[in-house]
């Protein structure tokens, strides 16, 4: 589940914002300040955080440096009545990846919300150290098919591979098999069914995330 953060000193306005993000299926956790913020987030790991820019105590424009050091990895999305062209460059610079100005819909709010985390989804199929052997392993559809028929099912064997890709030579199959083995995406268990590394699933993540942005999802 996606862990979000909102930090606002107005209580209610904050409770609000936790409330519609827990009804679209968030764990969200609050903050009422910028330093309570900060030790949150090095306590625990937010994939987002919603900040204000302007409270009394520990504002989130001064905060932002030290969150991004303590959560290099969470976005920040900037809370600010006062937007400006200076506002956003200078919180850009010091780390946020997006503003939102008040007051804001709620349909504004969830679909900026959606975009970073998607967003960030893309970034972590970029992240692998293999990148060589996970696009070589990508860019063939009967290695693409393989891929989402065991992600589908947990484990296939070569037989059912080869019927349900509908390829009469089984030496095709093998030789696929044989570079998503090579690339670490593929392995074989104690029964010789073939099942995804870890490194496979994050290459059949990878393709759900390109399949909804081909769709415009």
């Amino acid at each position: 589940m996606t862990n979000i953060l909102v930090v606002d000193d107005d209580e209610e306005l904050r409770s609000n914002l936790a409330e519609i993000l827990r009804g679209a299926g968030y764990h969200v956790d609050e903050a009422a300040s910028g330093s309570e913020a900060v030790a949150r987030a090095a306590a625990g790991e937010y994939d987002v955080v919603l900040m204000d820019m302007i409270m009394p105590k520990g504002g989130g424009a001064a905060a932002l440096g030290e969150l991004k050091r303590v959560a290099p990895r969470s976005k920040v999305v900037m809370l600010t009545a006062f937007a400006t062209i200076e506002n956003a460059v200078d919180v850009m610079k010091r780390g946020a990846c997006d503003f939102i100005s008040k007051p804001f819909k709620i349909d504004t709010l969830l679909t900026t919300v959606r975009r970073i985390i998607e967003e960030s989804r893309v970034e972590e199929c970029g992240g692998t150290t293999e990148l060589d052997g996970l696009f070589s392993a990508l860019s063939n559809p009967i290695r693409t098919k393989i891929i989402r028929l065991i992600s589908s099912r947990k484990s296939v064997r070569l037989m059912e591979l080869a019927r349900e890709l509908s390829v009469a030579d089984h030496t095709k199959v093998i030789f696929h098999l044989k570079i998503l083995k090579e690339a670490g995406i593929v392995e074989q268990d104690s029964e010789k069914s073939y099942i995804l590394t870890n490194e496979g699933e994050r290459a059949a993540n990878c393709l759900t995330i390109l399949d909804r942005h081909l769709a415009g999802k």
